[in-house]
Formats: structure tokens, sequence, C-alpha cells
């Protein structure tokens, strides 16, 4: 029987059922190749995932055996490693784990980071399993993917994601040194490691930070602030976060201490809200201290965490998971500016509405793209077998105490201790890692507002976002050719 041909332009349902997340990433995808003019077999060949593994394999567990399901997509080859997070979670499926590999690869290209996007998933829910247990699982896993060629420094290179961290992360490269003896680079098969097992100084802010300096870029563009009918800056702008994990805690932080106020943060459980501000470092207290944001001094608790979305803010900032803002609640969002610390938290069919209400949308795959970003400063480090600033740190600040003292025997004035020490100071590596990723997302924004405001088919972030990283990776494509 004769299979039956697609065409070239199929329907998101003909390749992937249904998705809401997956549908939202390609339909964005779609937007912004329909303004393009690269030819529809190249834009095929970016949309499409390239590979993807689903394994089952077994594991020992509380004097059993437990079958456990995993996967992993590499959905661009046009660039290698391809560079994606694990996450451990029930939800995980096949599509879930492709449309966030296609966002990796959309995310590295706007950002300039010289990576295809992966992602890999293990079902599981994390809280039901010991530590010992959770080794077993992620050990296995790596030796599933090292199996088939889905692990390695030049070839795909794992992150930490939703349910999994450094601990995780010093495993699967523990296992990977073990299998792979003669990789000289073995350390570099993974990201978010433990600063002492090959990890980056900066690496655990940098999602949180990279969001606040996005928003910061935004909000001091006069043009886009006239366009939005708002005052250029953080100082008084009211932000609502909803998740209050990594992502979330060190954004809100970064915006307080930016000038911003927070009004409000949402959680699983609950929301606290304070008109006034919340206190981002005493709510991270009373939570490490109760398990829970709930029932916090410093604000008043809102049982129906979900509904604080729809209250007055400025600056709205997702960081939870995806689908968050819907068709049901979009048309409730009151916020002028919305900041996607989350992968796809608004869904293909809420952006519209929002649009339409003149709320400007900063896409994940610009605005979270801080963890990738170090991410990649990570892997240099491992590849280079070197700390960032090992060897010019002592020769700055040799430099820069002369410059004082010249200064000082010019001028006739001393500096106090504490000025000397600042001036003088050289930069160690979370200080090169930070200024890395400030310069990549404000270089990134400039990109992307160039094709928002000078290219007339395009009226939003998002597809802007979309139209710079089709046109670099079609770019990668046009100048390797296609083999054979």
């Amino acid at each position: 029987m004769a299979s039956k041909k697609l065409p070239s332009k199929a329907p998101t349902a003909l390749f992937h059922g249904n998705n809401p997340f997956l549908d939202s990433v390609n339909a964005y995808f779609d937007k912004a190749a329909a303004v393009m003019d690269h030819s529809q077999g190249l834009l095929d060949q970016i949309r499409v995932c390239n590979s993807v593994y689903y394994m089952q394999f077994p594991v020992r567990i509380k004097g059993g055996i437990q079958v456990i399901q995993a996967w992993r997509a590499e959905h661009s080859h046009h660039k290698l490693p391809t560079k994606g997070g694990i996450r451990y979670a029930l939800t995980v499926d096949q599509e879930e784990v492709q449309a966030l590999a296609a966002l990796m690869t959309y995310k590295c290209a706007v950002v300039d980071v010289p990576f295809g996007g992966g992602k890999g998933g293990i079902r599981i829910n994390p809280r039901d399993y010991s530590v010992e247990e959770l080794e077993r699982i992620t050990r296995r896993y790596t030796v599933e993917l090292i199996k088939k060629n889905f692990i390695g420094p030049s070839v795909d290179v794992p992150a930490p994601d939703y349910g999994t961290g450094p601990r995780e992360m010093a495993w699967i490269a523990d296992t990977y040194q073990a299998f792979m003896k003669d990789e000289i680079n073995a350390l570099g098969c993974v990201t978010g490691k433990p600063v002492g097992q090959g990890g980056v100084r900066g690496r655990t802010a940098a999602t949180g930070r990279g969001l606040f300096f996005a928003v910061r870029e935004a909000v001091n563009d006069p043009k886009l602030m006239k366009k939005l009918k708002l005052t250029t800056g953080l100082a008084g702008k009211k932000v609502i976060v909803q998740g209050f994990g990594n992502v979330g805690y060190h954004a809100a932080k970064f915006l307080a201490e930016g000038g911003a106020t927070v009004v409000g943060i949402i959680e699983w459980d609950g929301a606290v809200v304070n008109p006034k501000g919340i206190d981002v470092e005493a709510l991270n207290t009373h939570r490490a201290k109760k398990g829970t944001i709930t029932g916090f001094a410093g604000g008043k608790t809102v049982k129906d965490g979900n509904s604080v979305l729809e209250h007055e803010c400025d600056i709205l900032v997702p960081a939870a998971l995806e689908s968050q803002i819907h068709k049901g609640n979009a048309a409730k969002i009151k916020a002028k500016i919305i900041a996607e610390g989350a992968n796809g938290p608004i869904t293909s069919e809420a952006e519209p509405i929002l649009l339409r209400k003149g709320i400007l949308v900063m896409p994940d795959m610009y605005v979270n793209a801080g963890g990738v970003v170090v991410s990649y400063f990570e892997w240099l480090k491992n590849i280079s077998h070197v700390r960032f600033g090992r060897m010019d740190k002592r020769f700055e600040e040799g430099s820069n105490t002369r410059l004082v003292e010249a200064v000082e025997r010019l001028t006739g004035k001393s500096l106090t201790v504490s000025e000397r020490n600042m001036i003088a100071r050289g930069a160690d590596e979370e200080d090169l890692v930070n200024s890395g990723l400030e310069d990549t997302m404000i270089s990134a924004y400039h990109t992307i507002m160039d094709v928002y405001f000078n290219n007339p088919k395009v009226k939003d972030m998002r597809t802007a976002a979309f139209v710079t990283a089709i046109d670099k990776i079609a770019q990668s494509y046009l100048s390797l050719g296609i083999f054979p």
C-alpha cells in the first residue's frame, strides 16, 4: 500500500495529534514563515524535529522492578551539539518534548548561541522516589542515551529543567565519564552541574537575571514605551510574577532591585498580593520555613492564585508552566507587558486576544534564554578546561591599582580603602558570566526590535523573534548546504 503524501505545509494535527503546546509553537513558526521569502522546502526542514528517541527501561524500585518511560528529542542539527533540558514530570510525553526542543532551537538562534535545540524528559513524579531511586533512574537514562549516541559534548548536551537540578546533572556527568573514559571533554556532556563538578558561577540565577535584562531593556526603550503609553524605566512599574521557583524568585528579586514594585506573587497553592510592594527576600525566607508562600505577613493571601493573573499591573511575568494564559482568561488580563519567564505560558489561541488589547508579549524564546546563554558559557568552560578569569583577574587588579595610584598622585587626593578596592577589583568568573549574559540579552533585544519596528508585515514581538531565529537557521543551512 502506497503511503499517503502529505502537503509541504500540512496542518500541525497531521504530524502531531492534539497537543496545545506543540500546536502553539508550530503555529507561531508558521505565522513568521508566512512573512518570509525562504523556500517552502527549507522552512519545512527548519520546522521539523530531526530525531526523537523513545525508550523504556527497567529500574529496581522499592524491592521490585518498574518500567520507566523516557524521551530525548533533537529538533535541529543545523548546529551541533544540540542543547536542552531534561524534565521529570508525569505530564512528559513525546509532543511536549518535541515542542520544547523546537523552542530551544529558536531560542539558541535568537541569542546567537551556536547550538541546535534538544529536550528530554522522564515520565515520573520525582517526589515519589527516594534520592537513591532517582539516582538509579537518572544513571540508567544516561546509559540509554549513551547507547544511542544521544548525549556527548559534541553531540547533545542536556541541562536541568522542571523536576531536575545540579544533583541530577552531576549524576549524568559521572555516568558519562564512567563509560567514555577516553573523552577528554566529558564534563561538557551536560550543563547546570554543581560548581565543584564543572559548573559555572552565575548559572542558578541566569534565567531570572536574563529576564530582568530583557524587561529593563524594553521599558528603557522610549519608542516602545510611547507605543504602550507608559513612562520609561522600571521605577514605579507594578509587577506580578506567577511561579516562585528558581526563575520566578530571581526575576522578582532583580526587578524589585531595579526599581519595580512587585505587587503579586502566585504559586500553585495560592498567591500573595500587596499593592504597596512585597519584600521578595522576606517572602522567600517565609517559604523556606513554612513550605508555602501563603500566610505571609507582608501581604494578603489569595486562595485562587491564578485569579491574580487578572489583577491590575504594568508587567506580568508568567514563570510557571505552559498554557497558563489561554482563551478562557486572556480577555481578563490587564497587564501592559507580559514577559514569558516559562516556556509556552500563552497559548496560540490566547495571544491574538492579548495583542488586540494592545498588550506587548515578550516571547519566551527571548525572555527566558538566560539559562541557555550561561549553559553555553559553562560548556565553553568545560571544553577549554579553565575557569573564566583565572588568567587575567590579578593582572587586571594590578593595572587598575596602578591607575588609581597615578590619579592620586596627579590630583593630590587619596581614595578610601573601600573606594580603592571597588575600582581596582578584577572581574571573577561570576562577573564575567553576568557581563556576557547582559550583553547577549541587550544585543538580542535590539536585533528583534529592529525587525519589529522596520518590517511592516510583522505586528508583534514574538513574530519578530521567530523571523530573527528562522533567518539565522536558514542562513546556516544555505551556507552549509544539504547533504548529500
